[in-house]
């Protein structure tokens, strides 16, 4: 069966009219606010605003280097997870069995040898 080149297009032109009418809508909706707002600038509000506190002193703060240590080994275990659950889903499947096994406790021992690594250096102590 053969499918006309005007069938072909006119579906994905259905998606194209979609885009158009809603980068027309975010274009109106920035528009209106920019015509409709009131512009009165003030040296109070042209402050740097912060959860109500006043800014007082330099704009840089000094943070410590291991906070951002945490949060960049949460977000590897925290994504690491996710790989879990399809490896759950697909380990049940018949004939993934014995290869799931053994490429997720691959994956777990480059998890486990990670979290050594990070303990074995102290960047998982709070002192």
């Amino acid at each position: 069966m053969t499918v006309a080149a005007s069938d072909y297009f006119q579906s994905y032109s259905v998606v194209g009219l979609l885009a158009v009418i809603g980068v027309l809508f975010v274009a109106v909706a920035f528009g209106a606010g920019r015509l409709l707002r009131p512009v009165v600038p003030t040296p109070e509000k042209l402050l740097t605003y912060e959860c109500g506190v006043d800014p007082v002193g330099e704009g840089w703060a000094h943070t410590q280097v291991r906070y951002y240590v945490y949060a960049f080994l949460y977000v590897i275990f925290a994504v690491d997870s996710i790989f879990l659950f399809p490896w759950a889903t697909v380990f049940a499947a018949p004939g993934y069995g014995a290869t799931t096994l053994v490429e997720m406790f691959i994956f777990l021992g480059f998890l486990t040898v990670g979290l050594l690594y990070a303990y074995k250096k102290g960047v998982l102590a709070w002192t």
